[in-house]
């Protein structure tokens, strides 16, 4: 289940209602999907992508996406630390970014004009929309290890606009969930000093 840092507020959230409601203030979608049972995790791309047929057609025309491919980032993937560097700079799209994990983790950290700086740690089972235009980050987390459903609207897909003076740097890429939150009351150790 997805978790939300607020490292500027101290701040934590890890009810499910609580988290769709703050995340839909800044137009982003967020469900849980069923994985366990469902696939198994070495199941091919087609073999996800049938599997969540229903749901793939669903958000498709939802956020009209002309196609859903499966990406499989892990430690033996050619190039990941040059992958994973893409993406952790601070950028947008010119397309919403869709992700539905299937297994894995990682955080997205959002930096909204309308509020602070936050990080939406998901994995199997969330699904999440970067709304087009957002400025944001990506991080995976410690074991590099993420296998997401991503949806197009461009059949080329989608490039990164990195913007001027990015604050990603402020921030560690820690991921977070419910058994590794800090305590209420304690210095926040994401950000950086």
């Amino acid at each position: 289940m997805a978790a939300i840092n607020i490292p500027d507020e101290k701040r934590a959230i890890q009810d499910v209602d609580e988290i769709r409601e703050f995340l839909a203030h800044f137009g982003i979608w967020y469900e849980q999907w069923p994985v366990e049972g469902r696939i198994d995790q070495a199941a091919s791309s087609e073999e996800i992508l049938d599997a969540y047929a229903d749901e793939v057609a669903r958000i498709k025309e939802k956020g009209g996406f002309v196609t859903a491919d499966v990406i499989n980032v892990n430690p033996e993937t050619p190039n990941v630390d040059a992958i994973c560097a893409k993406f952790a700079v601070e950028h947008t799209h010119s397309e919403d970014e869709v992700r539905f994990t299937v297994k894995g983790r990682g955080v997205f950290h959002i930096h909204p004009d309308n509020g602070p700086v936050f990080g939406v740690t998901v994995e199997s089972g969330d699904m999440i929309n970067v709304p087009k235009g957002s400025k944001h980050w990506f991080n995976l987390c410690e074991d590099k290890t993420i296998r997401c459903i991503r949806f197009f609207q461009d059949q080329a897909g989608w490039t990164p606009h990195y913007v001027d003076n990015p604050v990603n740097e402020k921030y560690a890429p820690v991921c977070w969930g419910p058994d590794c939150l800090p305590p209420a009351k304690s210095k926040d150790p994401v950000v950086k000093l």
